[in-house]
């Protein structure tokens, strides 16, 4: 349990917010959302004590333990992998370095023999006779294979070093978890088994998160930061956006009386309850989805940039083919081989692969920046492409101003920029801003507006969700559904696939896996489960 009382937190002359009183109590997930700059990662810091608030205060239930997914991966690279794991449950490891460093003693005396009977009493009261294989194997549900247990931090990368920080959080059931972008860097496998872990511990946690699948997957209740003031939900993500949109459209009409509104806002609970049944936190949600005042539903003060792509002539009846392409890495690992396929018209697929190098070498190749190593491909004659790298560093290598880079890929005026710019939240001074200054959610924005500029058929987007905030992804996953040309895009966030993606193809080092069906299907289907082990191990 994690009391807050009367929290206040500024920089400067700008406060966050202030007045916050909230219990988050055992048993519950709350998703932490709120706009760039909101504040979300500064309650968690101001929660673990990383961060001192101008005002109030932070207590644990009593002989509590609070982890936190800690953000620098170079901290532990002097040791091993598992001890950082086990670092994870501090009382324990305290406790294992006390007892080392006395049995090592030389003179070791009838003193030293009780104090270590008492840490011995103690280890055991923590299991500690399983710490390590417990540790183990948290390290491989989360990817990191057995073979590097034994290494330094140092000698991982940092995909593999994000994963040890998540399992050095998780480690030893601690009371109380915040969890800051658990998701990044993790496939969809090693996701979903979080979803998983999460749903069934008795813990208090919050986390934030851009993944709203994740959030939905396993928050009991939003904690919504907007207006200066954090305020706490029940239900998850989908049920907060969905209210709130429902609540900014009766805002707007000005003719609808209060007794529809209050018609409209049960209907939209009894509707969002049928649904709750499905979720592994079925239970804890539907009490508080009965519990919740209407009054509460209010519209948000988020601003959604404006994505819509559209598209300069129908796309033919050939839109490409594919035919026996491989690529392989730099270090002579082979990424995708015997790769073919035909893209229809209609089709929005998905491409996924255990190495997340291979799509981007897909991609790459067929919009002609690489040469394959085999096979061929070839575009329909009427077919047009923007794609959206995943690495776009070389595009912002530059002086010039917003205005300036945008009018290089698109024909109009100053004004006309302006106008995709400010559909991209770019607005007032922003845009005579040097790109060479833009954050990554800022130049992701630049690089959409250049796609919304080239009305092409087909899109090409490489993990096009990356450093998005959830208005940018909510926005963007929105109009792909409606978008009525060819998508073949890559991405972490299931939302995003579930709700784009109609035809899949797994790229292997044996060829593709290709079906036409959800997605939900496909990664809970025992047959394509054990079809992709055999192509992965051929």
């Amino acid at each position: 349990m994690i009391t807050v009382t009367n929290l206040a937190i500024q920089f400067g002359k700008k406060i966050l917010y202030k007045d916050v009183n909230i219990k988050f109590t055992n048993g519950n997930i709350y998703g932490v959302i709120g706009a760039n700059g909101a504040g979300k990662s500064t309650l968690l810091k101001a929660i673990s004590g990383d961060l001192e608030p101008n005002k109030g205060t932070v207590e644990l239930g009593p002989g509590e333990r609070l982890s936190v997914l800690e953000q620098d991966h170079f901290k532990y690279d002097e040791y091993l992998v598992r001890d950082t794991v086990l670092m994870g449950h501090q009382p324990l490891w305290e406790n294992m370095k006390e007892r080392e460093a006395l049995y090592m003693k030389p003179d070791f005396n009838e003193e030293d023999g009780i104090k270590v009977a008492e840490l011995e009493d103690k280890f055991a009261q923590m299991d500690g006779w399983n710490a390590e294989s417990d540790a183990d194997q948290m390290l491989s549900n989360l990817g990191i294979k057995e073979e590097l247990h034994d290494k330094k931090m140092s000698e991982l990368s940092n995909n593999e070093k994000v994963r040890v920080m998540l399992a050095k959080a998780l480690f030893g059931h601690p009371d109380n978890l915040l969890l800051d972008e658990p998701t990044n860097d993790l496939d969809l496998e090693t996701v979903e088994w979080l979803e998983d872990y999460l749903g069934n511990i008795e813990q208090t946690v919050l986390v934030v998160s851009h993944d709203r699948h994740f959030l939905d997957a396993v928050s009991t209740q939003t904690v919504d930061i907007d207006f200066g003031k954090i305020t706490v939900f029940a239900g998850n993500y989908s049920f907060w956006y969905e209210s709130s949109q429902l609540a900014l459209r009766q805002a707007q009409n000005q003719r609808l009386k209060a007794e529809e509104k209050r018609k409209q806002l049960e209907e939209f609970i009894r509707r969002f309850s049928a649904n709750v049944a499905k979720s592994r936190q079925t239970t804890s949600r539907k009490k508080m989805l009965e519990k919740l005042n209407i009054e509460e539903i209010r519209p948000s003060s988020r601003k959604y940039p404006g994505i819509i792509f559209q598209m300069d002539r129908e796309p033919g009846n050939q839109i490409l083919e594919v035919d026996g392409l491989k690529a392989v890495d730099t270090d002579g690992t082979v990424l995708f081989d015997n790769v073919s396929f035909n893209v229809e018209k209609d089709q929005k697929v998905v491409f996924l692969s255990h190495n997340p190098k291979a799509m981007t070498a897909l991609f790459e190749i067929i919009n002609g920046n690489r040469e394959a190593d085999a096979g061929t491909f070839k575009w329909g004659v009427t077919i047009t492409t923007a794609y959206l790298p995943l690495d776009n560093t070389a595009f912002f290598d530059s002086e010039l101003n917003l205005i300036e880079w945008l009018s290089q890929y698109g024909p109009g005026n100053e004004v006309v920029m302006k106008s995709y710019l400010g559909r991209m939240l770019f607005s007032g001074e922003e845009v005579l801003k040097k790109v060479n200054v833009l954050s990554g959610g800022e130049k992701m924005r630049c690089m959409i507006a250049r796609m919304q500029l080239q009305n092409a058929n087909c899109l090409i987007l490489d993990t096009p969700t990356n450093h998005l905030d959830l208005e940018s992804i909510q926005a963007f996953n929105n109009n792909l559904i409606q978008f009525k040309g060819n998508i073949l895009f890559a991405s972490h966030d299931h939302e995003f696939i579930r709700t784009v993606s109609n035809r899949i193809i797994e790229l292997t080092p044996n060829g593709t896996i290709d079906k036409l069906m959800p997605y939900d299907e496909y990664i809970y289907d025992e047959q394509i489960k054990a079809q992709k082990e055999k192509m992965y191990k051929i």
